[in-house]
C-alpha cells in the first residue's frame, strides 16, 4: 500500500498493491505565512503546557477514562477529523521548532516505562501507556539521544495520538483532532529510545520489529478485508495505513469494549469536496446500525419487486418492439428477394436501352448534318424553278407593256442600256426571242384546250404559263435524282436497327409495355418527336404539295407506322404524351416544310397551287387543332410566310395598262388583248386570295384582296374600260370570287366599307348605260333596262341594299323585291 500526503489540500491517496510487500510514503509540505506559523506555535506552546500540568496531577495509572468519555473522545476525534488539513502540516512545522525546547523528565513515570515491555503484540496501548511514551521520547530527545528518521520503507504503521487530556472547554474541544502523518520509527523503536537502549540493542530491536510489523500489518489487512465490510459497509478499504503527526487523540481502545478498530478521516469536508479524480472519499464509520425489522424487509423487497416488474415491463415492451421490427424486416427481406429478379432484368434492360440510345444519337450526330444539306438542296433547286418562272411572267409583262405603250422611247425598250444605244441590237434580240417563246406557249395552251373543248369559256389571262422548256426539265430532274441518289446513301453504312422507324419504334415500346413508370420518368414521349424528326425530314425530302403527283403525307410509311404507338388495349394514362406524338410531328416537321414552300415555292398568281396549298392546310387545320392553331408558333411562322408571299406578288407582279378608250375600240389590237389578259389575271389573283378564307382573318384578307387588288388595280380597268356588257360580265366576275359569309352577317342596308368604291362604281355603271340607251330603239332599251335590273342584283348580292334602292328609284325598276330576294 502506497500513501501519498499532498501538501496544501492535504488529500492523503492510498494506492494498494498487492505485489509489492513496501509502503511509499511521499510527504509534501505546503509554504503558509509566518504569521500563521507562529499563530500556531502559540496555541501549541499553551496546549503543551496544559498537558504538562494535567500530567502532575493525575496520576498514569488513574488517567483511563470511562466508555462514556471515551464515546465522547471518539465523536470529537471525528469532528477533529474533518477539520482544515492544513493545520495538521502546520502542527508538523511547529513540532519540529519545538524540537528546541528542553523539557526535564521526572520519576513519574517509571511505573508507566516498566510496562513498556509487557505490551503484548497487537494490543492497542491505552492513554496512559500512550502519554508516557510520548514524555519518554520528549526526555530522549532534551537528552540528545533521539535516533534520525528511518526512511526505509514497510516499517510505519497507524498511531492515535491524543494531543491533550479529555477536557470540558469547548476551544480545547475544537483544537482536538486527529490529524495523519508518516512515522518516523516504528513503535518499537521510540519506546526503546525512551527507555535508554543501546545502539547495538536498538539495531537487534529493529530487526526483530519487521517481521513482526509486517505479520501484523498482513493480518490487520485480512481482517479488514473480512470482517469489517459485514460490520460496516460503508468503510472503505483504503485506510490501511496513515501518516501521523506526533500528537494523538485521548481514545482508548481495546479488545474488551468490542469497538471495531477504525480511524477518523484527515482533512476538513470542503477539502474532501474538492478531491480530485485520483482521490477516494473517506467516510467516517458509524458505529451504530440502522435496526432492521420485519417490515423494512417487507417494504425493502416491495420495492425491489415493484422495481423489477417495472424493469420487466420494459423489457417486455422492448422484446414486443424487437419482434415487430424483426417481422417487418423478414417481410421486407422477403419482399426485396421476390423483386429482385424483376429489379435485375429492369436494371438489364435500361442499361440496353441507355446503350441502344447512345449510339443512335451518336449515329444521328454525324448523319442530320447530311439530311439537312440533302434538304436545303431539294428546297433550293424548287426554289428556283418558282423564281425562273416568275421572272419569266414579269419579263414578258415588261416587253409587251414596252411594246404597245405610245409612250415608249429607247430607253424603255431597252433599259439598262448606256445613252449611246450601243447594246440595242442584243436587247431587241433577247426580246424577239421572248417573245417568240411567250407566244409557243400561248399557242400550245389553246390546242390544248380546243382538244379538250373548254376553249368557248376561257378568257385570256385565266391560264398560268408555267410551262417550262424541255432543257429546264431536265436539268430540274437531273438535280432531282442526283439529291434522292445521295439520299440513298445516308444510311447505307448504319444497321437497320438506327435508321428504320419501325425498329427504333419496336424498341421504345418494349420499354413502355415492360416499364412505363421509368419510361414516363425519363420523359420519352416528349423526345420520340425530335428523335424521329430526321427520319421522316428525309421522307419528306421530295414531298411538295403543289405538284398534282405529291402523295399525301398520312399515307406514307412513316405515318402509318408511328400512327398507333402508345395506343394499347390497356388504360389511357392521363397527360399520356405518346397520344400526342403525330399531332408533335406534324407540328415540328410538316408545318416548317410547308413555311419553306409557301415562302420559296408557292405562286398565288397560280390557281392550281393555291387550291392545293389552301387544301393541305385546311386540312391540318381540320385534322390537328391541337397544334395547327393562331397560338402555335409554327402556325404563325406559316401564316406569316404565306401573308408575306401575297404581298410580294402584289407589289411586284400585278400591272395594269392604261390605254385610250379609241385603242380599246378594236378589239382584235395588242393593246386591247394585253389590257383583257392583264385584268383577267388580276381577278384570277383576287380569286385566289380570297381562297383563304377561313384560314386567314378577315381583315387580313379584305385588305390584300379589297383594298390592295380590287380598289387599286381592277377598278382602274373598270373605269378603262367601255360601259357595257362587258363591264357587267366583269363586275359579275369579281363579285363571285368574294365569301358569301361576308354579307350573310350584314345589319342594315350598307355593304363592308371597303367595297363602297366598287358599289359607286356599279351606280356609275347603270347610269350610263341608261344614259347610252337614250334615243336608241325598243330593243336597246329593254337591254339597257335588263343591264339596270342585273346591275340592281350586284348590288343586293353584295348587301348594298342602299345603293340598290337609289338605282330602282332613278330608272323606275318596280320589282325591287323581286330583284332583292332573288339574288
Amino acid at each position: 500500500m502506497n500513501c501519498i500526503l499532498l501538501g496544501r489540500s492535504n488529500v492523503m491517496f492510498f494506492n494498494f498493491s498487492f505485489k509489492e510487500t513496501e509502503e511509499v510514503f511521499k510527504v509534501k509540505k505546503s509554504s503558509y505565512s509566518k504569521k500563521i506559523v507562529k499563530q500556531l506555535k502559540k496555541e501549541y506552546k499553551e496546549d503543551l503546557e496544559k498537558s504538562k500540568v494535567r500530567t502532575e496531577v493525575n496520576s498514569p495509572t488513574d488517567v483511563e477514562p470511562p466508555l462514556e468519555k471515551t464515546g465522547q473522545i471518539k465523536d470529537i476525534g471525528q469532528e477533529d477529523g474533518t477539520a482544515n488539513s492544513e493545520h495538521g502540516e502546520e502542527e508538523m512545522e511547529v513540532e519540529s521548532e519545538k524540537e528546541e525546547e528542553k523539557p526535564k523528565a521526572g520519576g513519574a513515570f517509571s511505573s508507566a516505562l516498566s510496562s513498556l515491555n509487557v505490551l503484548r503484540p497487537g494490543e492497542i496501548p491505552d492513554a496512559a501507556f500512550i502519554h508516557a511514551a510520548r514524555k519518554k521520547r520528549q526526555m530522549a530527545r532534551e537528552l540528545g539521544d533521539f535516533t534520525p528518521v528511518d526512511s526505509e520503507p514497510g516499517k510505519g504503521r497507524l498511531v492515535r495520538e491524543d494531543e491533550n487530556d479529555a477536557s470540558d472547554d469547548e476551544d480545547d474541544d475544537e483544537k482536538r483532532r486527529i490529524v495523519f502523518t508518516v512515522k518516523e520509527k516504528s513503535q518499537r523503536q521510540k519506546i526503546a529510545e525512551e527507555i535508554g537502549i543501546e545502539g547495538s540493542d536498538d539495531e537487534a530491536l529493529v530487526a526483530g520489529e519487521q517481521d513482526e510489523e509486517l505479520s501484523r500489518w498482513e493480518q490487520e489487512q485480512i481482517r479488514k478485508g473480512i470482517n469489517i465490510p459485514q460490520v460496516q459497509p460503508s468503510q472503505p478499504a483504503e485506510v490501511n495505513n496513515l501518516y501521523y503527526q506526533n500528537t494523538y487523540q485521548t481514545l482508548s481502545y481495546g479488545s474488551s469494549y468490542g469497538i471495531p478498530y477504525t480511524y477518523a478521516a484527515y482533512g476538513s469536508s470542503e477539502t474532501k469536496s474538492q478531491k480530485t479524480d485520483n482521490t477516494v472519499p473517506f467516510k467516517t464509520p458509524s458505529n451504530e446500525m440502522t435496526p432492521v425489522t420485519i417490515d423494512l424487509v417487507k417494504k425493502q423487497l416491495k420495492d425491489r419487486l415493484d422495481s423489477m416488474k417495472e424493469l420487466h415491463k420494459a423489457n417486455r415492451q422492448q422484446y414486443e418492439k424487437h419482434q415487430q421490427s424483426r417481422e417487418d424486416s423478414t417481410k421486407a427481406i422477403e419482399r426485396l428477394e421476390g423483386s429482385s429478379g424483376g429489379i435485375g432484368e429492369q436494371y438489364k434492360f435500361l442499361q440496353e436501352m441507355r446503350g441502344y440510345v447512345q449510339d443512335l444519337l451518336e449515329c444521328f450526330s454525324e448523319k442530320v448534318p447530311l439530311i439537312n444539306e440533302l434538304e436545303s438542296a431539294m428546297h433550293q433547286l424548287y426554289k428556283q424553278r418558282a423564281s425562273r418562272l416568275v421572272q419569266r411572267r414579269q419579263d414578258d409583262i415588261k416587253d409587251e407593256s414596252s411594246e404597245f405603250s405610245s409612250h415608249s422611247n429607247k430607253a424603255l425598250m431597252a433599259p439598262n442600256l448606256e445613252s449611246f444605244g450601243r447594246d440595242r441590237v442584243i436587247y431587241q434580240e433577247q426580246v424577239k426571242r421572248r417573245t417568240a417563246e411567250r407566244e409557243a406557249r400561248r399557242a400550245r395552251r389553246r390546242q390544248g384546250r380546243e382538244q379538250t373543248g373548254k376553249m368557248a369559256d376561257h378568257l385570256e389571262g385565266l391560264s398560268s404559263d408555267d410551262e417550262e422548256t424541255s432543257t429546264d426539265v431536265t436539268n430540274f430532274n437531273m438535280e432531282r435524282d442526283r439529291i434522292l441518289k445521295e439520299s440513298s446513301k445516308v444510311f447505307e453504312d448504319v444497321l437497320e436497327s438506327f435508321y428504320s422507324i419501325d425498329c427504333i419504334k419496336s424498341q421504345f415500346e418494349a420499354w413502355r409495355s415492360k416499364y412505363f413508370a421509368s419510361y414516363k420518368d425519363a420523359y420519352i414521349g416528349l423526345c420520340l418527336p425530335k428523335l424521329f424528326n430526321p427520319l421522316i425530314r428525309l421522307q419528306l425530302l421530295i414531298w411538295t404539295p403543289l405538284e398534282g403527283k405529291c402523295r399525301d403525307f398520312e399515307t406514307m410509311l412513316w405515318f402509318e407506322s408511328l400512327l398507333f404507338y402508345g395506343c394499347e388495349e390497356q388504360e389511357q394514362v392521363k397527360d399520356d404524351a405518346d397520344i400526342s406524338l403525330l399531332p408533335t410531328i406534324v407540328e415540328r416537321v410538316v408545318l416548317p416544310k410547308l413555311t419553306v414552300i409557301s415562302e420559296n415555292i408557292w405562286d398565288p398568281f397560280s390557281t392550281t397551287q393555291t387550291s392545293r396549298m389552301v387544301a393541305i392546310v385546311q386540312k391540318l387545320v381540320d385534322g390537328y387543332p391541337s397544334v395547327v392553331n393562331a397560338e402555335n408558333k409554327n402556325t404563325q411562322m406559316l401564316l406569316k410566310a404565306l401573308l408575306l408571299r401575297m404581298r410580294r406578288t402584289l407589289d411586284d407582279d400585278v400591272f395594269m395598262p392604261l390605254y385610250p378608250k379609241n385603242i380599246l375600240e378594236n378589239k382584235n389590237s395588242g393593246p386591247y388583248l394585253f389590257f383583257q389578259r392583264q385584268f383577267w389575271s388580276s381577278v384570277k389573283l383576287l380569286g385566289n386570295f380570297l381562297q383563304w378564307y377561313g384560314i386567314l382573318s378577315n381583315k387580313t384578307l379584305q385588305e390584300l384582296s379589297i383594298d390592295g387588288l380590287l380598289n387599286r388595280y381592277i377598278l382602274m380597268a373598270f373605269q378603262n374600260s367601255e360601259c357595257g356588257e362587258d363591264s357587267i360580265k366583269k363586275a359579275q366576275s369579281v363579285i363571285a370570287c368574294f365569301p358569301k359569309q361576308w354579307f350573310a352577317n350584314l345589319k342594315g342596308d350598307k355593304t363592308i366599307p371597303q367595297l363602297e368604291n366598287f358599289c359607286r362604281y356599279l351606280v356609275h355603271l347603270a347610269d350610263t348605260i341608261y344614259r347610252n340607251s337614250i334615243g336608241c330603239s325598243d330593243v336597246e332599251k329593254r337591254n339597257a333596262r335588263e343591264h339596270i335590273k342585273q346591275i340592281i342584283k350586284l348590288l343586293a348580292s353584295i348587301r348594298a341594299l342602299d345603293h340598290a334602292v337609289t338605282v330602282a328609284n332613278d330608272h323606275n325598276v318596280k320589282e325591287l323585291k323581286i330583284l332583292i330576294e332573288g339574288k
